[in-house]
């Protein structure tokens, strides 16, 4: 039965108006604490050198947009740039290749070692890139990849593939094997039900774990200050420390670099949220 139209509507209590009052104070502190560096990464971009280190204020007096402009004649960013999206893709690449099978073999099969193996997958999570540098050096001088891009693809995506295989294991064992199992009586193969069936509903967690395995490879700085040294080989993260110097650090020039090298990280989000909401959205044969 429907309220009548002059129905009194229930006055909103104090409580819940302070509350969310509050929360929505929380929310504007985080947005502050979280997007300012940002906005004094681009101030000082804007800058010229006697502006910065006068550091009377944080606005630039005016804005020379022409900073953006200068780096690319006084260092290669495109090939820095370029060379940081070969190897940033490269790993994502070979890492989900690697790790989705293993993922699989772990969330479907059972053999003797898996507990073993998997707890092996977690503990060389928790070693640091720094920590096996001297290692890592001595194996890529032996197989020639030193100074090499093909080198920083395996080593990143070796150092992704624990967490690619942990958080798609995760990933494959939320869905329900009764759908594979029903693929299967319609005559598919494992791997046909796997690429047809078991992929697509775990298309989300794909995504957000191929995110992850790009943003790590592409913010990755010391493995490749050790192994790089020509600057036809250099990424992005390597490369923006020509504007470092032995006597002066050009920060203008150094956080307009940097303000390029976060640009790519947010386009591909923001290209894969609306993939990665509908992904949430679609929903499976429940078991």
């Amino acid at each position: 039965m429907s309220q009548p139209a002059n129905a009194v509507k229930k006055p909103v209590s104090v409580k819940k108006v302070i509350l969310r009052v509050l929360l929505y104070f929380v929310v504007l502190d985080v947005c502050v604490i979280t997007l300012y560096p940002y906005f004094a990464m681009l101030c000082t971009a804007l800058k010229n050198r006697v502006e910065i280190f006068s550091g009377s204020n944080i606005l630039p007096v005016t804005a020379l947009w022409s900073n953006f402009i200068d780096i690319w004649s006084r260092a290669p960013m495109a090939r820095y740039m370029l060379n940081s999206v070969l190897i940033a893709g490269g790993s994502t690449i070979i890492a989900m290749l690697c790790g989705i099978p293993a993922a699989y073999a772990l969330a479907r099969m059972k053999f003797r070692g898996q507990t073993a193996f998997l707890g092996f997958v977690i503990v060389s999570q928790m070693f640091a890139p720094v920590v096996l540098l001297i290692g890592i050096y001595q194996v890529m001088q032996r197989l020639g990849l030193t100074d090499n891009i093909l080198g920083l693809i395996f080593i990143n995506a070796a150092f992704n593939q624990a967490f690619t295989i942990w958080l798609l294991r995760g990933t494959f064992m939320g869905i329900s094997a009764e759908m594979e199992q029903a693929a299967t009586i319609d005559g598919c193969t494992r791997v046909q039900s796997m690429m047809k069936v078991l992929l697509p509903v775990a298309a989300p967690g794909i995504v957000t774990t191929l995110i992850f395995i790009f943003i790590n490879a592409w913010n990755e700085y010391t493995v490749a200050l050790c192994l790089i040294s020509t600057d036809t080989y250099k990424p992005l993260t390597v490369g923006i420390n020509t504007f470092n110097g032995y006597n002066m650090i050009e920060w203008q020039y150094l956080f307009a670099a940097s303000i390029f090298a976060i640009i790519p990280v947010v386009i591909l989000f923001m290209c894969i949220e609306k993939n990665l909401v509908s992904g949430l959205a679609s929903g499976g044969v429940k078991g």
